[in-house]
C-alpha cells in the first residue's frame, strides 16, 4: 500500500516479551537521512517499544538499527524451552480438570500397554507477507488498509485506539499475503499497535498516512504462536486390540483464556480448542486431563488449531496398538469405528481405493502410512508412501480422501487439501520450532526456522467423496492427518514410533 504523503513505522521490539527501555539512545538514528521521529510507544501486553518513523522502509530499518536501547527485563517471567519441557512434564503427573472421566480399573491388568509422552513445540505462522497495517487520518475519521481475518474485531479495535466511533473507521481488507491464524487475533495487537503508532506520530506533528511495518524478523520473534504442548498417555489393551483403559493427559497454555471467547470456549477450566479431536471418531473408554499453566509467550490458533497435535497423537498410538497386535491399519480403525462414523469411513475407503493399498507393491525401502482425522466438519483421510533417504525421512506420495459433503467448487477442495497437507509436512523437518533461551526466542528468519518448501512436496492426489449434503469447511482440515500418516509409515520401516515433532528419530 502506498498512500500520498506516507511514512513507514518500524518498531525495536524488547527481547523477552513484556519487556520496557530502560533507556533509550536515539541520536544516531536521528541522523539518518530521511527518519522523521523515534518515540518510545506502547506496544502488546503491557511491553514498550520504540518506534523509528521515516520516508520510507529502508531508513526506518536503517534507524532502528542505529538505536542503542538498555532493556529492562528484570519484572517479566524469562521463558526456558528446556525448562518449561520439564515443568510441563512434572505438572502432566498432577491430578487436573477431566475432560472424560472413563474407569481406569482394567489398566494395572491389562495384558498389553503403551506408554508414550509425545512433545510439540511452539509454531510460528510465518505467513509470506508479514504483519503490516496502514493507517491514514480523514477529517472525520480515519482509513485502514489492513489484511485481516477478523475485521469487524479490528474496526472496533482501531476506533478504541484513536478515540472514535465505529462508524468513524473505514477498513479496506487486503490480501493478506498469508494468515493461518495469525490476521484473526482477539486482541488485535499489530492493529491496535499501528494505530497507537499512527496517534503517537500525529501528535509529534507528523499529520501523515503511517504504515507500520513488520520485518521477518520482528513476525518470528514477536508471537503469537501454536501453543507448546506435551502429551501423556498409558494404554491397556489385549491381544486383539480392544482397548481396556486409556489414560491422557494434556499440558498446554489455554489460547482463548482471557479472550471474548472465553465464556463459550472454556468450560471447568478446559479449553476447548485444546482437546478437539482426542478419542473420535473411535470408542475408547478414555480418562483425559487437561492443565493450562500460564507462560510468558503469547499464543493463538494455528491453522486447525488444537487438531495439530490432537491428531497427531491420536493416530500414531492408534496404529501402534495396530502394529502390536498385527493387524492391518486400516481394518483396525474400521473395526474401532464399527457402523458408526459413515463420513469417516467413506473418506478413509476413498483413500484406500485410490491409493493401491494394499494392492500395489511399493518398492523397495518404501512404506505405507494411513491416517484420518475430522477437524471443522470435515473428514480427511491420508493414505501416503514414505521412505528412508540417508536417514531423512521423505514423502513421496498422498492419496487424500476427503468428505466435505457438497463440494460446490472441487479444484478449490484439491487447492485447500494441497496447502494444509504442505504445511503439515512442515511440522515434521527439522527446524520447525520456536525455541526460547532465557526469555529470547531464538529463532528469527527462515534460515532457522524451517518451513516446507516445493522441493519437499510429493505428488498429491485429491479426491471427493460424493455428497449432496450442506457443504462443511475446507480451509483447515487438510493439516491435521498428513504428519501423523507420514510417520506411520516412517514407523513401518525403523519398528520405532515416532513421538515428536519435528521428527526425533534419534
Amino acid at each position: 500500500m502506498k498512500r500520498p504523503g506516507q511514512l513507514v513505522a518500524v518498531v525495536a521490539r524488547p527481547p523477552v516479551f513484556g519487556a520496557r527501555p530502560r533507556s533509550v539512545d536515539d541520536s544516531a538514528a536521528r541522523a539518518v537521512k530521511g527518519v522523521q521521529a523515534v518515540l518510545r510507544v506502547p506496544l502488546d501486553r503491557g511491553a514498550e517499544g520504540v518506534v523509528v518513523i521515516a520516508r520510507s522502509t529502508w531508513p526506518a530499518i536503517q534507524g532502528r538499527q542505529a538505536l542503542k536501547i538498555d532493556w529492562d527485563t528484570s519484572g517479566v517471567e524469562k521463558v526456558d524451552s528446556a525448562r518449561q519441557l520439564a515443568d510441563y512434564r512434572a505438572l502432566a503427573r498432577q491430578p487436573g480438570p477431566k475432560h472424560f472421566d472413563a474407569d481406569m480399573g482394567p489398566l494395572a491388568g491389562a495384558p498389553k500397554r503403551i506408554e508414550a509422552e509425545f512433545s510439540f513445540p511452539y509454531l510460528a505462522h510465518a505467513p509470506m507477507e508479514p504483519l503490516n497495517c496502514t493507517v491514514e487520518p480523514r477529517a472525520d475519521g480515519v482509513t485502514l488498509w489492513v489484511g485481516s481475518q477478523m475485521a469487524g474485531l479490528d474496526g472496533m479495535a482501531a476506533a478504541r485506539v484513536l478515540g472514535l466511533k465505529p462508524e468513524q473507521v473505514t477498513l479496506n481488507v487486503q490480501m493478506a499475503g498469508g494468515g493461518f491464524g495469525r490476521r484473526a487475533i482477539p486482541s488485535s495487537d499489530y492493529v491496535v499497535e499501528a494505530c497507537g503508532i499512527a496517534k503517537a506520530a500525529w501528535a509529534a506533528g507528523l499529520k501523515a498516512p503511517i504504515q507500520t511495518v513488520w520485518t521477518r524478523e520482528d513476525d518470528l520473534r514477536g508471537g503469537y504462536y501454536r501453543p507448546m504442548h506435551l502429551h501423556r498417555a498409558q494404554i491397556g489393551f489385549d491381544a486383539q486390540g480392544r482397548v481396556l483403559a486409556w489414560d491422557h493427559v494434556i499440558v498446554g497454555q489455554s489460547i482463548v483464556t482471557g479472550s471474548p471467547f472465553e465464556g463459550m470456549m472454556v468450560k471447568n477450566g478446559i479449553d476447548a480448542t485444546a482437546v478437539e479431536g482426542m478419542r473420535e471418531p473411535y470408542a475408547l473408554p478414555m480418562r483425559l486431563t487437561v492443565h493450562h499453566p500460564k507462560q510468558n509467550v503469547p499464543v493463538l490458533w494455528w491453522r486447525s488449531v488444537g487438531s495439530t497435535h490432537t491428531a497427531f497423537v491420536m493416530e500414531t498410538l492408534i496404529d501402534q496398538i495396530a502394529r502390536e497386535t498385527q493387524q492391518d491399519p486400516v481394518a483396525y480403525r474400521l473395526s474401532l469405528m464399527g457402523d458408526k462414523h459413515p463420513r469417516h469411513r467413506a473418506a478413509l475407503a476413498l483413500a484406500v481405493e485410490r491409493s493401491g493399498y494394499g494392492k500395489t507393491p511399493l518398492p523397495a525401502g518404501r512404506a505405507w502410512g494411513v491416517a484420518l482425522h475430522e477437524s471443522f466438519n470435515s473428514v480427511v483421510a491420508y493414505v501416503v508412501e514414505a521412505s528412508l533417504q540417508g536417514g531423512r525421512p521423505t514423502l513421496h506420495q498422498v492419496t487424500a480422501g476427503v468428505h466435505c459433503n457438497l463440494a460446490v467448487n472441487p479444484r478449490t477442495v484439491e487447492a485447500q487439501v494441497q496447502g494444509a497437507a504442505l504445511m503439515g509436512l512442515g511440522m515434521c523437518l527439522p527446524g520447525a520450532a520456536i525455541t526460547l533461551k532465557d526469555g529470547v526466542v531464538e529463532q528469527g528468519n527462515f534460515g532457522d526456522y524451517t518451513l516446507a518448501r516445493i522441493t519437499d512436496m510429493p505428488a498429491f492426489a485429491v479426491h471427493i467423496v460424493p455428497s449432496v449434503e450442506a457443504p462443511t469447511g475446507m480451509g483447515e482440515p487438510g493439516l491435521p492427518p498428513l504428519a501423523p500418516a507420514f510417520a506411520n509409515a516412517i514407523s513401518r520401516l525403523t519398528g520405532r514410533p515416532i513421538r515428536s515433532l519435528p521428527f526425533d528419530l534419534a
